[in-house]
């Protein structure tokens, strides 16, 4: 009896210290992640003022067809990915300035000569990497492989796609080097010029990260893309400048098509961290940018995951957000894809 009592007692100081331990392990949590958002700065606008992509366009008039174009996406399946709004946060924006490394560039297999900027050097980061990568070696054959670096301290933002770095040379099918003091017009780099994305945009401004979350706001639109077969063929509206390769019907939106959460959508469906990214969809839109199956597309960062957490955000988030709670934007005139670049000066 005495040997059970004695046993049970030490149970009970185990058990008694095992919950302290969790708490003190809870507590620490709590304050590193107190830390990390107590110290996030959301980023700096990518282009000045008058940017297409930090335009409010809450109050702008909605596209005659909005409802039928809805109506059908929604009958097609919407989103993707099983009809959900998912999010991916595989592509890094790495961050130079003046003393960065630069590397050669070469041109690649199957490179955009017409629409692709050559530049003779790009800068690499140390600790960076391409898209789904580790570092700067990236299976061009089974992935995208964006690179995307901005380097403030000269004004320019190089994204680049099927990006592969050996040998000391970075070679790539497209390289887009956009400049940062320009307002570009609707143009963009140019008709019937592609990016790397397929409408023709810049990624990096597009993109939201988890320092915004955190800081409770998003100042631009919102880069989101839809399967191929849900995107009208042969044609884009600005400010795309290019389509990919769709395969939709002519109910199907258009690369370029800008899209609006609308207001009367319930905000109590979402999380804190959601929302902020709801209100953006509402003040500045979204635009349809490229053909695939995973909606939206968060910046990645090292910590990432962490950052991300913090904030009480993942990939599932935004499941809530269905096709029928957006409208399409006044889309102006479409645009027959001809390929047959030309670049603004």
């Amino acid at each position: 009896m005495v040997y059970r009592k004695n046993l049970l007692l030490t149970i009970s100081i185990l058990g008694f210290g095992a919950l302290i331990a969790t708490l003190a392990l809870h507590d620490h949590v709590v304050k590193v992640r107190a830390a990390r958002l107590e110290h996030a700065v959301a980023p700096t606008p990518y282009f000045p003022p008058g940017s297409i992509w930090t335009k409010d366009i809450s109050h702008a008039p909605v596209d005659p067809q909005s409802d039928a174009i809805i109506s059908w996406l929604a009958d097609a399946g919407g989103w993707g990915h099983g009809n959900k709004m998912q999010i991916d946060w595989g592509i890094r924006v790495l961050q130079a300035n003046a003393s960065t490394p630069k590397v050669r560039f070469s041109p690649g297999a199957g490179f955009y000569a017409a629409d692709s900027d050559v530049p003779d050097l790009v800068p690499l980061p140390p600790g960076g990497g391409m898209e789904g990568s580790d570092g700067y070696q990236c299976n061009v054959d089974a992935s995208d492989c964006h690179l995307i670096v901005v380097d403030r301290s000269q004004g320019k933002l190089y994204e680049a796609y099927q990006a592969n770095y050996g040998q000391g040379v970075l070679t790539a099918s497209f390289v887009a080097v956009w400049d940062l003091n320009r307002v570009y017009p609707p143009s963009g780099r140019g008709d019937q010029c592609t990016s790397a994305d397929a409408a023709g945009f810049p990624i990096a401004p597009l993109l939201f990260n988890a320092d915004e979350l955190a800081t409770g706001s998003i100042n631009h639109a919102i880069r989101f893309i839809l399967p191929n077969q849900r995107i009208r063929a042969h044609v884009f509206v600005h400010p795309a400048t290019h389509a990919g390769a769709p395969r939709g019907p002519d109910s199907a939106p258009p690369y370029g098509a800008h899209f609006r959460l609308r207001a009367s959508f319930d905000m109590s469906k979402l999380t804190p961290a959601a929302q902020v990214v709801a209100r953006a969809m509402q003040k500045y839109g979204m635009f349809l940018s490229d053909g695939g199956n995973i909606a939206l597309t968060a910046q990645s960062d090292q910590d990432t995951k962490a950052k991300y957490a913090d904030v009480g955000f993942d990939t599932h988030s935004l499941w809530p957000l269905k096709v029928t709670d957006f409208e399409v934007v006044d889309l102006g005139i479409p645009i027959r894809l001809t390929d047959s670049c030309v670049r603004n000066k």
